[in-house]
């Protein structure tokens, strides 16, 4: 058992000699922002965070969602979203838009310099009149208030997320827009009964994103990868500091 658990922890990570390139995916470059010491843990040595639930919910409003997208894609009309916001823009039936969405393929761009594959699987895609694609993200939450703007902490993950996929476009060729939006899914509570559904209060947020940190932080990850040393914890890392707890009190 022994030998199959580190054959299985060291397999896919990364190695300083290595030529064949590494996959790097979106949300492990947010590991790295969030705490080089738990990125270097888990890329580089393989010992991952534990894993946290799954949002079965939030998988099963991105299938819809992406579903009913999908209806108006291949009519090459506007979903009446779009149109109840006034945007210039229709889903874009790109032919390699399911790949895009797939989690372990996605879009992919190798840094060179670096030899690191970069990737992400998106949501949707849109485009506007004057040719530029729009990175379309979907989100589904149950809060008391409406949600119009992404003003919370955690919410610059989110506006992470979108600016790599905006990254992740132009390094493949694709005229991209600064603009783009999320759809934001709000669970009602307010009903009288269950009936067997629940509804949700949806809103469009548009959202100018910035490129301009990705490359940086893509330098930034392999030099992590590539120290001999354990890189410090970052400041607000849970993780690390419940285990500091955990030290001091032995």
């Amino acid at each position: 058992m022994s030998e199959y658990y580190n054959s299985k922890r060291t397999r896919g990570l990364y190695e300083q000699d290595s030529k064949e390139p590494f996959k790097i995916s979106r949300s492990k470059l947010e590991l790295f922002l969030e705490c080089p010491r738990c990125f270097y843990f888990d890329r580089r040595l393989g010992v991952s965070r534990p894993p946290g639930f799954p949002f079965s919910l939030n998988s099963a409003v991105d299938t819809l969602l992406k579903k009913e997208f999908d209806i108006h894609r291949a009519k090459n009309k506007k979903h009446p979203l779009i149109e109840k916001y006034g945007i210039d823009a229709i889903p874009v039936a790109h032919e390699k838009l399911s790949d895009w969405r797939h989690n372990f393929t996605g879009i992919q761009y190798l840094h060179e310099p670096t030899n690191l594959l970069i990737h992400g699987a998106i949501d949707d895609l849109w485009q506007n009149s004057k040719g530029e694609y729009i990175v379309v993200d979907y989100k589904a939450t149950s809060k008391n208030e409406k949600i119009e703007v992404l003003d919370k902490s955690w919410h610059d993950g989110y506006k992470r997320q979108m600016e790599i996929y905006q990254w992740l476009l132009r390094k493949n060729g694709f005229k991209v827009s600064d603009i783009g939006y999320f759809v934001y899914c709000n669970g009602i509570t307010d009903r009288e009964a269950f009936d067997a559904k629940l509804e949700f209060d949806i809103t469009l947020i548009e959202y100018k994103g910035d490129d301009g940190w990705v490359e940086k932080t893509v330098f930034e990850a392999h030099k992590c990868l590539n120290a001999d040393e354990i890189p410090e914890a970052g400041e607000d890392c849970d993780y690390c500091n419940y285990i500091s707890a955990i030290k001091r009190e032995e």
